[in-house]
C-alpha cells in the first residue's frame, strides 16, 4: 500500500490541489473565500453579543449602540446560514470536474501499460481498485477535508485570541488539551487507511462472488451444479470478515473518542469553575462571561474539529497514494535507452533466437531456449499439448511480455526497440479467449478496427459466414448482443438484446481479424475451437483464402487444420522438439506423427483400426 511518508502524502495532496486548479479554478478558490468567511462567523457572533449584553447590562448608551450589534448580529446569522449550502453546491460541483479529470487520468496511465504482467498481479489488481475508487471520490474529499481543516483552524485562532484577552491560563488549557485529540484522531486516521487496505482484498473476492450468482454465462452450471447456496455462504463468510475489520477499528475510535470527550468535559468544567469565581468577584463582566462560555465551548469544538479534519485529510492523502502509485507506475515493459527504432516493412521474416521464458523467478520456465523462424509470406503452425507454451509464444509475440532471455527479431530488429503501438498496428490476431463486448454486433466487430466503416464490417461478417445471422437480429447489426445492458439510447423497461452461440461468437471475433486487413503478421489462436465439423471445414477454408501470400502463424489443437501449413513447429514443455512439413514430420515418425494418428484413430471405423494400425 502507500508508504504513509511525509513525502508521499505531500505529493499527494500537491496532485490533488492542481487537479483542483485545472478542473475547476474559479470554484476552488470561491469555496476557500467561503471557508475563511465562514470560519469567522461564530467568532464575530460571539464578540457582538458580548457587546449587547455588556450594553443592556449596563443600562447605559444609546439604544442606537444596540441597535448596531444587533444587526451585526442579524448579519452574521443570515451569512452562517446562507454558506453552508452555497459550499455545499460549489463543492458537489467541484467534485465531479475533479473527479472526471482523475478518471481520464487514471485510465490514460492504465492504458499505457503496454504488457499483461500487472493486470496479472492480484497485489496490483487491489491497488487498481483502491486507485479507481480513489479517482471519483478522493479529489473532491481531499478539497472537503482541507476546507474544513482551514475552517477549524481559522475558528479556532479566532476564539483562542479571545480566550487569551479573558484568561490566558484557560486558553493554554484548551490548547494543551487539544494535542491528545490531535494524535489521536491521526493513529485513527492511519488505522482506517490500513483496513481500507485490507478491506479492498476481501471485497474484489466478494464481488467475485456475487458476480457469479448474478450472471448469466455462470447461471447454468451454479443451478445444475447446485452451487447457489455454497457461493452465496462464501460471500457471507467474505461480508462477514470486512465487518470484523471494520468493527476493530471501529470500536478504537470509540475508546479514543470517548477519552477525547471525557478530558474536553474536563477542562470545559474547569473554565467555568474559574468563569463563575471571577465574575462573583466581579472581575468579568455579564459580556465577558457570554464571550468566555462561547468561546471555551467553540475552542474545544473547533480543537476537535481541527484535529478531525487534519485526520480525515490525511486519511484521504494516504489513500490518493495508491491512485498515484498507479498513474506513476509508468510503462510495465522496458524501456531501451535511445531513439526508438523504426518497424521496417516485413520482407525476410520473424526470428525467435533462443527465448526463454517464466512469469516470474518464483514460476517454472514456460519456454526453454525457442529458435524458430515464420518466414514472410509463409503460414507456419505451431501444435504441442496443453501447456506447452505456444499461448505464451503469441503472447510474446505481441510483446505482451518480454523474453526472459534471448530475442524476437522482425527482419533482424529487436521488437524491444521498436514503440510497442507500431509493432501492434502491423499484427492481426484472434486469441482463444476472445473477448464477448456487451455492444453493437456492429461494434464488437468493429473493434477490430475503429477506422474501418460499416460497408468494411459487414465484409468482414460475410467473409467468416455471420452477416445473415446477424441481419436476421431484432435491430439488424445495432443489435445489443447482451442482455445485461439497453441499447444507449433505449430508456425503455424492454431489452433488446440478444444472447450468440459460442460458434456465432466465434465467427464474429475471426471478423474481427478479417477487419485488420494488410497486416504483417496474422496470428489465429485456435480459430475454429467454437466451430462444429463441417464449420470448422468452412472457416479454415475461408482462412486460407484469406492467408494466400501473407505472413502468419496458426495454433490449433486440431492438427488436421494445419497440414496445409508450410512450416509445423511442435512444442514439447517449452521446447521446439521438430519442424518441418506435415509429410516430413509424418515420414519422421516423431512426436507430431504420434499425436497425428492418436487424433487420427478417433475418426477411423472401429473395424479398420487393426488394419490401420497394422499398416
Amino acid at each position: 500500500m502507500s508508504d504513509g511518508s511525509p513525502t508521499s502524502r505531500r505529493a499527494a495532496a500537491r496532485v490533488a490541489v492542481e487537479l483542483g486548479v485545472r478542473a475547476a479554478p474559479g470554484i476552488m478558490w470561491t469555496l476557500v473565500g467561503l471557508a475563511v468567511a465562514g470560519s469567522l462567523v461564530p467568532v464575530a457572533a460571539a464578540w457582538l453579543m458580548k457587546g449587547v449584553l455588556d450594553r443592556l447590562a449596563a443600562g447605559a448608551g444609546s439604544w442606537s449602540a444596540v441597535a448596531v450589534a444587533a444587526t451585526g448580529l442579524a448579519v452574521t446569522g443570515l451569512a452562517g446560514a446562507v454558506q453552508p449550502h452555497l459550499s455545499t453546491y460549489l463543492q458537489g460541483e467541484f467534485g465531479r470536474r475533479t473527479s472526471l479529470l482523475a478518471q481520464d487520468r487514471l485510465y490514460r496511465a492504465v492504458n499505457g501499460y503496454g504488457g499483461l504482467g500487472r493486470f496479472e498481479d492480484a497485489a496490483f489488481l487491489n491497488r487498481l481498485r483502491l486507485a479507481q475508487q480513489c479517482g471519483q471520490d478522493s479529489p473532491g474529499q481531499i478539497m472537503g477535508s482541507t476546507l474544513g481543516l482551514l475552517r477549524a483552524l481559522t475558528t479556532t485562532a479566532g476564539f483562542l485570541v479571545s480566550l487569551l484577552l479573558i484568561s490566558p491560563g484557560i486558553a493554554a488549557l484548551v490548547v494543551l488539551s487539544g494535542l491528545p485529540i490531535l494524535l489521536g484522531e491521526l493513529r485513527l486516521a492511519r488505522a482506517r487507511a490500513e483496513t481500507t487496505f485490507k478491506v479492498t482484498s476481501i471485497e474484489r473476492r466478494e464481488l467475485f462472488y456475487a458476480t457469479l450468482l448474478g450472471d448469466a454465462h455462470a447461471a447454468k452450471e451454479v443451478r445444475l451444479f447446485g452451487l447457489g447456496d455454497h457461493l452465496r455462504d462464501r460471500m457471507h463468510a467474505t461480508r462477514v470478515s470486512i465487518n470484523g475489520l471494520q468493527r476493530r477499528v471501529d470500536r478504537r475510535g470509540l475508546l479514543v473518542q470517548g477519552a477525547i470527550a471525557a478530558g474536553s468535559a474536563v477542562v470545559a468544567a474547569v473554565g467555568l469553575i474559574w468563569a463563575v469565581r471571577a465574575a462573583a468577584a466581579g472581575a468579568l463582566s455579564v459580556g465577558d462571561i457570554s464571550m468566555f462560555v462561547a468561546a471555551v465551548a467553540a475552542a474545544q469544538g473547533t480543537v476537535g474539529g481541527l484535529a478531525a479534519a487534519v485526520a480525515v485529510t490525511h486519511h484521504h492523502l494516504l489513500i490518493f497514494g495508491h491512485y498515484l502509485a498507479v498513474v506513476r507506475a509508468g510503462s510495465d515493459l522496458a524501456q531501451r535507452s535511445g531513439q526508438p527504432v523504426a518497424l521496417p516493412e516485413l520482407r525476410r521474416g520473424i526470428e525467435l533466437r533462443d527465448v526463454w521464458f517464466r512469469y516470474s523467478p518464483a514460476h517454472p520456465w514456460v519456454l526453454r531456449g525457442v529458435t524458430m523462424t515464420i518466414p514472410h509470406g509463409d503460414a507456419v503452425a505451431l501444435v504441442g499439448l496443453n501447456g506447452a507454451g505456444k499461448s505464451t509464444l503469441v503472447k510474446l509475440l505481441c510483446r505482451f511480455y518480454d523474453p526472459s532471455r534471448g530475442s524476437i527479431r522482425w527482419d533482424g530488429v529487436d521488437i524491444r526497440e521498436v514503440p510497442v503501438e507500431q509493432l501492434r498496428a502491423r499484427l492481426g490476431a484472434i486469441f482463444q479467449d476472445y473477448v464477448e463486448y456487451d455492444m453493437t454486433a456492429a461494434e464488437n466487430i468493429a473493434v477490430g478496427d475503429l477506422a474501418a466503416d460499416r460497408t468494411a464490417v459487414e465484409t468482414a461478417a460475410r467473409e467468416v459466414g455471420i452477416h445473415e445471422k446477424l441481419m436476421s437480429l431484432p435491430y439488424g447489426y445495432d443489435t445489443m448482443l447482451s442482455r445485461s445492458f439497453l441499447a444507449a439510447d433505449d430508456d425503455t423497461d424492454g431489452n433488446q438484446g440478444v444472447s450468440l452461440s459460442g460458434g456465432q461468437w466465434q465467427r464474429l471475433a475471426l471478423a474481427r481479424v478479417l477487419l485488420r486487413r494488410r497486416r504483417c503478421l496474422l496470428i489465429l489462436d485456435e480459430p475454429s475451437a467454437g466451430l462444429d465439423a463441417e464449420a470448422e471445414a468452412e472457416i479454415h477454408q475461408r482462412l486460407g483464402a484469406h492467408r494466400a501470400g501473407q505472413t502468419s502463424l496458426l495454433i490449433s489443437h486440431r492438427l488436421g487444420a494445419v497440414r496445409g501449413a508450410d512450416t509445423i513447429v511442435v512444442l514439447d514443455g517449452g521446447v521446439v522438439v521438430e519442424q518441418g512439413s506435415h509429410d516430413l514430420l509424418l515420414r519422421a515418425g516423431g512426436r507430431y506423427a504420434q499425436l497425428f494418428a492418436l487424433q487420427a484413430d478417433g475418426y477411423r471405423p472401429a473395424d479398420a483400426e487393426p488394419a490401420a494400425r497394422a499398416g
